[in-house]
């Protein structure tokens, strides 16, 4: 079956649903996302999206700018950064103008809390930058931009797994995906498609992410020749649960809890005199394992180890008002107490900040030179704009969904006013049918879909975690190649065609098995430190060699290269981060 339309857009997220709110009415534009629109990971968002604002304390969006390139170990593009930062005003007012209930000062104003990064005077002191909606931000979000959509009139096909990209003479002209009710394959063509389809978190053993982050984007358009920016940073949220990975927020350290070691010493007022609990989410992380490696953390019944976030001096009011879903999530799953009991957390793998180079307005590109590849756009966590750098600020992963899914409609409508169909090619299904095929009729086949997906997560995080060696990366390059032959052996049990979640979760693993190998080739290419990237073996960040993005490239036989663009600098000279 084909459907065609002027825009069509992969994910339901907060990036997609703001570029659809931006496509004028009258304009033909369809929204595919494989989960229904409110269960987008968008909504697992926690603690604020961040703006200067000032309505609690003095702010600007200079210092927010310095903040993002310094966080970023300044690898983040500047003339994006300055954008994104700029923007955030009229952004967070125009989301409160389409109805986000936001919390509220006594005066009435959009309360504001303090985050990690987060300084007024270029670093000089915490500062309350992120606005918020309770601990709820990304959910109360994702309503607000979904409503909006509709009654923008927006299409929705929900539940619709997204298989390949078309491309024609070099043009984006639509994308092929499976109905997940009955299995039917459609051709989806369009002037213009749009990816903002996520992160790949499920790559890894221990994650904040929802099982939907299985890096689609990333696979399907690696495969297609377009290459990815900057995969080797991976970034690992320093407080997530005790085995589990479900994300315990920033917003918790903002209102002022702190992390302990078995000691009871608030380990962070050593490593980050000036910003301590709430320092860059990298440095936390490494904090963290510094602290279970010199024998100062606690060691869990199955042999893992944790540290301390405790809450509990911040009273029943300040847990239950402003934290009540993070302090729920260890009473459900820890069975903790906040209000009188520490909390147990561990790093855990959260934001790509890598993915398919965009330039400022979305549109996908291919090279260090900035060659466009004609109707194809990405936005939110699957691309790399650059605003994020190495590492990215907490609240600024919001921020960038709603500034750069609006620019993205924006230019999106632009390119339709000129824009034609390009005749889609001869059976453009043909590559999804046989894969669907090979899978349903994989009855000889030897290796489990379960068995390889973990295998790949511990081969991740064991090799390529928050700290990184030459021969753990090589490992992990070897064992994901071994993986992807197994995948070819895989077999499924479920042959049928309504809600085949088997056959589903087998082509998620091929995706995952991309990123993967992504990840961790350029994590062993950049010999340097930077960010969220920390090699043991080269533990300085190498400014002369590696102020650059890496460009990875896949050719049709699957053979892999690397190129490499500039940073855009600007105001702000790379110096030593320091907190």
């Amino acid at each position: 079956m084909v459907h065609q339309f002027d825009v069509v857009i992969l994910g339901a997220g907060g990036a997609g649903l703001r570029a659809a709110v931006e496509v004028p009415e009258g304009v033909r534009c369809a929204v595919l996302t494989k989960v229904f629109p409110t269960r987008s990971h968008t909504g697992a968002a926690q603690g604020g999206v961040c703006a200067a604002l000032a309505n609690e304390e003095e702010d600007s969006w200079d210092w927010h700018a310095f903040d993002t390139v310094k966080g970023s170990d300044y690898l983040g593009d500047q003339d994006a950064i300055d954008i994104m930062c700029q923007d955030a005003i009229r952004a967070i007012i125009e989301l409160e103008h389409m109805g986000m209930p936001f919390s509220r000062t006594p005066e009435g104003k959009i309360a504001q809390r303090k985050f990690g990064g987060h300084t007024r005077d270029f670093g000089e002191g915490p500062v309350r930058r992120a606005c918020y909606s309770a601990d709820r931000t990304g959910h109360v979000m994702l309503h607000t931009l979904y409503e909006t959509a509709l009654k923008k009139g927006v299409t929705f096909f929900n539940e619709f797994f997204v298989t390949d990209m078309i491309i024609k003479n070099g043009v984006c002209c639509g994308v092929v995906a499976v109905d997940m009710l009955d299995g039917e394959v459609h051709t989806f063509h369009a002037k213009a498609i749009m990816f903002a389809v996520g992160g790949y978190g499920r790559a890894f053993q221990i994650t904040s992410n929802a099982h939907v982050g299985t890096g689609d984007g990333f696979n399907i358009a690696w495969e297609n020749g377009v290459p990815l920016e900057d995969m080797e940073f991976v970034q690992f949220h320093p407080t997530g649960l005790w085995r589990l990975g479900v994300l315990i927020s920033e917003a918790a350290r903002g209102e002022g809890g702190i992390l302990l070691n078995k000691d009871g010493v608030r380990f962070m007022e050593q490593i980050a005199p000036s910003v301590k609990d709430l320092a860059p989410r990298d440095m936390v992380s490494r904090a963290i394992f510094d602290e279970v490696a010199a024998g100062r953390g606690f060691m869990g019944h199955d042999g893992t180890s944790y540290v301390h976030l405790d809450v509990s001096h911040l009273g029943k009011e300040i847990i239950n008002t402003k934290l009540p879903e993070v302090t729920g999530f260890a009473r459900t799953y820890l069975g903790v107490e906040p209000i009188t009991e520490p909390i147990p957390v561990q790093p855990t793998t959260h934001y790509a900040m890598g993915g398919i180079p965009t330039d400022n307005d979305g549109r996908v590109i291919l090279d260090g030179q900035g060659t466009i590849m004609p109707g194809f756009f990405a936005a939110g966590e699957c691309a790399c704009v650059s605003v994020h750098g190495a590492n990215r600020l907490g609240t600024n992963s919001l921020l960038d969904i709603i500034v750069f899914g609006r620019r993205a409609g924006k230019t999106i409508t632009e390119f339709l006013n000129d824009a034609s169909f390009t005749d889609l090619p001869e059976d453009p299904e043909a590559k999804t049918r046989s894969r669907m095929s090979k899978l349903l009729n994989s009855g000889s086949g030897s290796e489990r879909i379960a068995d390889v997906r973990t295998e790949l997560q511990k081969v991740m995080m064991d090799n390529v975690s928050v700290y990184r060696e030459d021969e753990p990366l090589g490992v992990a390059i070897e064992a994901v190649a071994q993986l992807r032959e197994r995948y070819e052996r895989c077999v499924i049990d479920d042959k049928g065609s309504v809600y085949n979640t088997d056959l589903f979760e087998a082509m998620e693993l091929e995706h995952l098995i991309g990123s993967a190998d992504a990840i961790a080739q350029s994590a062993r290419i950049r010999t340097e430190s930077r960010g969220a990237h920390f090699r043991i073996d080269h533990n300085e960040r190498d400014d002369d060699e590696w102020l650059k993005h890496t460009l990875i490239h896949r050719s049709d036989s699957g053979d892999t290269s690397f190129s490499y663009k500039s940073v855009t600098l600007g105001r702000f000279e790379p110096k030593p981060r320091v907190y």
